[in-house]
């Protein structure tokens, strides 16, 4: 039997100043817990990854958040997911978060997403795994990231090939055809 997806979400611990983001996060969610997925996320209950996460639930999605202790009263930890792992630190939390997921999608946000992300290329980078990660473009959100990638490229600092271990897209339906039924745990 095939093992069922575990999609990670990184996202915003805020909501940000363009609606479509927040749509774009519930479409995440609510698509996640459509394809019988399991939705894995930060577990906060502000933001974006709030809207993902009840949105998946609201589809009647099995959701799991993981947040570290200090961060458990400043992002109001979600209590209403099937599971909240709370952790010691934020490298716990992220190894967990990684371990969990079988693909990681990731939507707008500020520096805890970027982190995040650069830590999942770069462990990809690394040979450490093969999970897909598809990063969703909204409006051109992530164009002065992709610009500095290809800088790091242009001066030497990094080859070509890293920077086509992520797939960018430009929405949530085409993050989902990507991720799919054939990705690897």
């Amino acid at each position: 039997m095939a093992r069922a997806h575990s999609i990670c979400i990184f996202c915003g611990s805020r909501v940000g100043a363009d609606p479509s983001h927040k749509a774009a996060a519930d479409a995440a969610g609510r698509k996640i817990a459509e394809n019988g997925w399991r939705l894995i996320y930060g577990g906060g209950g502000v933001g974006l990854m709030c809207v993902a996460a009840n949105a998946a639930l609201a589809a009647g999605g099995a959701v799991i958040g993981v947040i570290p202790g200090f961060l458990k009263a400043a992002e109001a930890g979600h209590e209403g997911l099937d599971d909240l792992i709370v952790t010691d630190g934020m490298h716990d939390r992220k190894q967990i978060m990684f371990n969990l997921a079988n693909a990681f999608l990731i939507l707008p946000g500020g520096i805890g997403t970027l982190d995040e992300t650069m830590e999942i290329l770069t462990w990809r980078q690394l040979g450490s795994h093969a999970k897909p990660i598809v990063l969703v473009n909204l409006g051109g959100y992530w164009d002065p990231l992709l610009a500095m990638l290809d800088r790091a490229v242009e001066q030497g600092f990094m080859s070509a090939g890293t920077v086509g271990l992520m797939e960018v897209v430009g929405s949530v339906d085409e993050a989902m055809a990507l991720i799919g039924p054939t990705s690897a745990p």
